[in-house]
């Protein structure tokens, strides 16, 4: 596996190629009897360089860059749903991704999620008990069978970026640590933040594994326009919480 290292400029990688090759005519010439090497000068395009040379340490050590396709979306919306769901159903299967979570209100985006993402452990997060009416969840039951139906799970619980934090706001007009890393994380658009709470949320529950790489899928206000390359922890350990690629996001927010 190549390890990366620092940029380095150009004049600096055109200069240890020079020493490189000089080392390399050094022992041609041994060999067939010539001499005065460094005498002569050596003149060298630092761009043919670049084009021609990846190898910088004998130890394997390379200077190494991935490109990749990151979907910008004009507007955010529940218009962008489907889009999203077959770009991030090729990016898995490339990837190698098994574990998605989405974000789903009254089921209809999961229930969408499962039938395009099939194969994969899909787990659809749903907002909690009480978050609208007391007791009540809004998930519908057309939509909850449909997902059930294809074996995939509806996790519903305290959300981990707000939680008891929203009834202090309510009561008394104040703002707590949790929902300010919310609202730092919503500067990257509302599915951001969403697929951060949820990746939390699947985590302290069970639903997802901690020690490789899931998707997390949301959006904005209904449906999905974000999804998220996580490195999942529990929310204890939410620090250790990496957000690895942005798959997909919108532009305007």
């Amino acid at each position: 596996m190549a390890t990366i290292l620092p940029r380095m400029s150009q004049d600096l990688f055109g200069q240890l190629q020079i020493f490189r090759l000089r080392y390399l005519r050094n022992n041609a010439e041994k060999k067939t009897g010539e001499t005065e090497t460094d005498k002569r000068p050596i003149t060298l395009n630092c761009k043919t360089l670049l084009n021609r040379v990846n190898v910088l340490f004998k130890a394997g050590r390379t200077l190494t860059s991935v490109r990749k396709t990151t979907l910008y979306f004009e507007k955010a919306g529940e218009h962008n749903t489907q889009n999203i769901l077959k770009f991030v159903r090729k990016y898995a299967e490339k990837e190698g991704i098994k574990d998605i979570l989405v974000a789903s209100t009254t089921g209809r985006t999961g229930a969408e999620a499962v039938s395009i993402l099939k194969g994969r452990n899909v787990t659809v997060v749903a907002h909690s008990y009480g978050f609208k009416e007391p007791g009540k969840n809004e998930i519908q039951t057309e939509h909850q069978k449909k997902i059930c139906s294809k074996g995939s799970k509806i996790f519903a619980g305290t959300h981990a970026l707000s939680g008891v934090e929203k009834a202090i706001r309510n009561e008394f007009g104040t703002i707590q640590p949790l929902e300010l890393i919310a609202n730092v994380l919503r500067r990257l658009g509302d599915g951001t933040k969403v697929c951060v709470e949820i990746t939390l949320m699947a985590a302290d529950a069970g639903l997802i594994p901690v020690d490789r790489d899931i998707i997390a899928i949301a959006g904005t206000s209904k449906g999905a326009d974000t999804a998220l390359r996580i490195r999942p922890a529990n929310s204890a350990k939410f620090f250790d919480l990496k957000i690895i690629e942005v798959i997909a996001k919108p532009l305007n927010f």
